[in-house]
Order: structure tokens, then sequence, then C-alpha cells
């Protein structure tokens, strides 16, 4: 593993603080590979292999590889999401009692709450500002320690160590300071952004964990840090995508929001985002709508959200028979009720793009006895109908404020993601789905080539 490469991943996570700027670093990246962005409120004009890609909210990204040929036509969907759980700001969030100065904040996602106490927190997001007639969206991302959740000393609770719950209204409030002066959250930002008081509108703002990722172990093989999930994923998967190349299918990035809270949002996995995308892609070509439908029969959609690793102290946690860990290969995940979309079907074709790039294979299934997370899988093909596979990098203590994962399978996620938009699907007449390689003749070369890892472009 390039560990060059590994820090620009921790870079990646580190400016990321918030779904609006995970979205503002790929449009970046994106750019800089020569996409091209287009607005969704505008007419679209695609080219054949032509770059492009358009946003929604600020926080949700779609980017797709426009093919050579339009003939025997599929799609190769990978979605991975842009947020972590973490607490949200409310409006009218100042609290100011028992000479402390405190924000009123509302958890987002499912967070493990022990991890955010007595850590440097500040904050991020986006803030809505009146620039003359017009209300415009300013990012936000608080560099220095502003807040901090502490925890209640021992000495107070003497059963923090045996039977620890939290009240998140009255555990979980940061504090910002001393209250010893009024306090204007619109004022503060207004100073933090360069503008009036009278300019700042609303905002979107969130609690940011300061502290930064790093490799570490006796062999520096695993990696540390917040926002691991799914970032981890949205990061090797973009460079999977901007690596892997087809000809006859339509290759398709996502990275969407609030899959934390249940994606039921206009830029969540479960609104019209993708499928509206795949219809204006479609009819920029000048086929059928029923061309869309044929289309999506032969495609497939590949779910990517980390997978708990066996727990060094609990391993009892884990499935008997059904077990992962770190650097061990990629996971593909299984659920007899389908909160994971994985079959027999979309799990082989997976494994085969697996086997061919040299990328090792891990199954993973709750205990029975325990109900794991829904992803994006089931809640995309509600909107879209085609084949999908949940898959995902081996992770501990998922949704905490630090997480830990392997530095191998991040090498993993790029090259087998790479092969998959390297390839083109067909259903046959007798309902089976055929797997083929499909490069462009400018990339034929790749074909069989030693599969490795290269930033942003492919080696």
């Amino acid at each position: 593993m390039n560990k060059e490469w590994i820090t620009d991943m921790l870079n990646f996570i580190e400016s990321s603080p918030t779904a609006f700027q995970t979205v503002s670093q790929i449009k970046t990246i994106l750019t800089k590979e020569g996409y091209v962005e287009l607005a969704e409120s505008e007419i679209w004009q695609m080219e054949p292999a032509g770059l492009y890609f358009t946003t929604r909210n600020h926080s949700s990204i779609l980017a797709w590889q426009m093919p050579q040929d339009y003939t025997r036509l599929s799609y190769n969907i990978v979605a991975s999401h842009s947020d972590s759980p973490t607490f949200k700001i409310k409006p009218n969030a100042v609290i100011q009692e028992n000479g402390y100065l405190k924000l009123n904040t509302e958890g987002y996602g499912g967070m493990l709450c022990a991890t955010w106490m007595d850590r440097p927190l500040s904050l991020a997001g986006r803030v809505i500002v009146r620039e003359e007639d017009r209300i415009v969206s300013r990012y936000l991302d608080c560099k220095r320690p502003l807040l901090t959740i502490p925890s209640l000393a021992i000495h107070m609770n003497r059963e923090a160590n045996s039977n620890a719950s939290y009240n998140p209204q009255k555990d979980m409030l940061p504090i910002m300071g001393l209250g010893k002066e009024p306090f204007d959250l619109k004022v503060f930002l207004a100073r933090e952004l360069g503008v009036s008081p009278e300019a700042v509108l609303s905002f979107d703002l969130y609690l940011k964990n300061l502290e930064k990722g790093y490799v570490w172990g006796i062999n520096e093989d695993l990696v540390s840090s917040c926002r691991l999930d799914d970032l981890q994923c949205a990061y090797t998967t973009l460079q999977g995508f901007l690596q892997g190349s087809s000809a006859h299918s339509v290759n398709v990035y996502c990275c969407f929001d609030n899959e934390e809270v249940g994606s039921r949002t206009r830029q969540g996995a479960a609104s019209t985002f993708l499928l509206d995308t795949l219809r204006r892609i479609h009819c920029s070509m000048g086929l059928p709508e029923s061309d869309l439908i044929r289309a999506l029969a032969s495609s497939l959609m590949v779910s990517a959200d980390n997978a708990h690793a066996v727990h060094p102290n609990v391993p009892e946690k884990s499935d008997p028979t059904n077990r992962v860990y770190l650097n061990q290969g990629l996971v593909i995940k299984y659920n007899a009720n389908q909160s994971y979309t994985s079959d027999a079907v979309s799990a082989a074709l997976f494994q085969q793009l697996c086997q061919e790039a040299k990328v090792p294979v891990q199954i993973f299934t709750n205990r029975s006895d325990l109900k794991g997370g829904g992803t994006l899988g089931s809640i995309s093909t509600s909107q879209v109908s085609i084949a999908s596979v949940d898959i995902g990098l081996p992770q501990l203590a998922m949704h905490s404020a630090n997480e830990t994962a392997g530095v191998l399978d991040c090498d993993y996620m790029v090259r087998a993601i790479r092969r998959f938009y390297s390839t083109h699907r067909e259903l046959m007449a007798d309902g089976v789905l055929v797997q083929k390689e499909s490069l462009p003749k400018s990339d034929e070369k790749m074909a069989g080539k030693e599969n490795g890892c290269d930033h942003h472009s492919a080696d």
C-alpha cells in the first residue's frame, strides 16, 4: 500500500466534516479529472465518452461516464454516502446557565455517545447568507477547538463503568466556554464568515471531531479516523470510478446524503435523484424510456457501506460462521430480511469481479438474534429496480467518534471497483445475467495488467 495514498484518503476525511464539504471535495476532484458539472435546473447536452456530474442540496452527488457505444447498453452503479453520525446544532441553540455557555444539540444518526465526550470539538456545515439580492450557501469549517462535552466524574456517578446511559438533552450538550457575557451565535458565524450579522439567515451546523486520522500498529497496517463510515468507501469507490472505463456501460458514481437517518430526503437514496438522472442520461442518447428499462435489466448496483469486523474483546457478537476480519478482503453482506440486497446472483457477479482483480472476499451476516442496520442498496432499489449487491470494508467501533479499519482493505476496494467499472453486463433471454469485460480501445492496455493503486489514475 502506498503510504502517500492512504494519507491522501485521511486528508480527504479530515476536510469532510459534513456532507457539504464531502461533496465539495468530490466536485473538485472530478473537475480536475475533466468532468463537467450539469445543474439539475439546466438543459443537459451530453456527448459519447463525455464525463459529467450533478449535485442536489450541495450534499449528494452523482457522476457518470458516457459510453462510446450506445448499443447493448447497461449501467454500472456504485453508491456510498456522504454523512456520518454526529450532533446537529438546533436553531436558537444558545444556553447560558450555571456559569457556562452551551449549545443545544440533537443527535444525527446512531452515534456511540461516550466516544464524543472529553474530545476537542468544533463546528462545521453550511450557513445561508444574503448577498445583495441573492441567498447563497457559505461553508463553515472551524478548525480550532471550540467545544467539548464533559463527562461526569466517577465520584459523582459510581455506576459510570457498569451501567452507563446517556440522555441526549441533558448529558450530550457541548460547552463552548464560560457564560460571562451574552452570546449571539449568528454574530459569531458572521465574524467567522466575514459578513454582517444581519446577512446570516439560517444554518445547517454540526459538531465535528478535530482529532486527525492516523496509520498505526506494529506493522502500520491499521488506520483510525472519524467518519470512516462511510467516507472510506466514498473515497475508495471514487478512485475506482476514476480509473475504470467501459465501452458499452454508463458508469455511475453516487454519494448520497442522509443515509444515517433513513435516506428519506430529496437528496437521499430514497429520493428520485438517481432515477431522475438516469432518465436524463438516457434521454440525451435519443433513446426511448423503454430502452432504459431494458438497460436496467442488464445492470448492477454496488452498495458500498462498511461492515462489522470481529471485535477482539467481544467475538461472540459476530455470527458463528460468517465472520470478517481487517485486511482480509472486501465484504459481501447478506440478510434474509433484505436489509442487504445481496442474493446468489449479484454476489456471484461481484465475486467473479474480485477474482479477476485478485481481491479476497469475505462474507458477513449478523447473528440471528441481533438486528443489524440497513444501508443504501435496498433503499435505492425501491426507486430504481436493478440487481444489487451490498458490500463494505471491515471496521471496528462503527459510529464511534474514532473508528478503525485495515490499510490493505482500502487498496482492495479500489481494485475491485475499478474492475467493476471496466465491465458490461447483458441479461440473456433465459434470465441469466452475463458479465463481460468492456474496455474502450484507448484502455485495452489495462486488460490483464497487474492490479495496483495509484491516486486518481490507472496504473
